[in-house]
């Protein structure tokens, strides 16, 4: 079981050309369940568009998209998406930013302040719970984004470039953060990113996507074992797999 994408195709229309542009050209994919998988390919490929196509926001032209053995295409609801910005509203403090999953799913409030409650400690986030988000750093307000996404009550998460605009250094900090949760958890993670270092750290496969129209170039399992520490990117066999994702990249 899992997530799987079964000869996905998608096409927009250029309006400069007034004619169709392929995107996705029977794109097949397999996330198994409980794992992590990376998706990694050049700028413009159409990884935003997979991200809405699973999503639901989209509908694919042709192929199915199957989450633990149902047809989702065109059905939001049924993952947990996290895009690229945070999009907390502001007007809502943090800790009822994360409840917004609860409320639209009508789900019991007692059972749904506990679980935030509980959630806000774990990801030290418990003394900002009354901030608004001016009020808090770049870190902060993704990792209340992701815990709004976890508290959205579903075990497949979506997280396209979550931690694309931060700084290095948060950046390798939300990345640990990250790591420790899913050791304590049993997600199953299609992550969308741009750093082939992040890839690695982070994944138990990553996928290589072509220039536009996007297929799968190649994929790589990522043996290293868990628990993961930054510094396994040093190592021998670390830069060599960065080398073969950099030279399917650049290629």
């Amino acid at each position: 079981m899992g997530l799987s994408l079964k000869s996905l195709s998608k096409s927009y229309l250029n309006p400069q050309l007034n004619q169709p542009m392929k995107i996705l050209d029977s794109l097949n994919l397999e996330v198994d369940s409980g794992t992590f998988v990376s998706l990694i390919g050049p700028s413009g490929c159409g990884k935003s568009t997979i991200c809405n196509l699973i999503a639901g926001i989209d509908n694919p032209d042709f192929g199915d998209i199957i989450l633990d053995g149902q047809k989702i295409q065109g059905l939001p609801g049924h993952i947990g998406y996290m895009p690229q910005k945070d999009l907390l509203l502001p007007w809502r403090t943090l800790f009822d930013n994360l409840l917004i999953g609860c409320q639209i799913q009508h789900r019991d409030k007692l059972s749904a302040r506990a679980e935030a409650t509980k959630w806000l400690n774990q990801f030290g986030l418990t003394p900002f719970s009354n901030h608004y988000p001016h009020q808090l750093s770049g870190g902060m307000r993704q990792r209340g984004a992701l815990l709004r996404t976890i508290l959205f009550g579903k075990k497949t998460l979506l997280l396209d470039e979550p931690f694309g605009a931060l700084d290095a250094l948060t950046r390798q900090e939300m990345q640990h953060w990250l790591l420790s949760i899913l050791s304590q958890t049993q997600y199953t993670v299609l992550f969308i990113t741009h750093d082939i270092d992040e890839a690695i750290l982070l994944s138990d496969k990553v996928v290589v996507l072509s220039k536009r129209p996007a297929t799968i170039i190649q994929e790589f399992t990522v043996s290293f074992p868990h628990p993961r520490n930054p510094e396994l990117l040093l190592s021998k066999e670390s830069l060599e797999l960065k080398k073969q994702l950099l030279q399917l990249l650049i290629n």
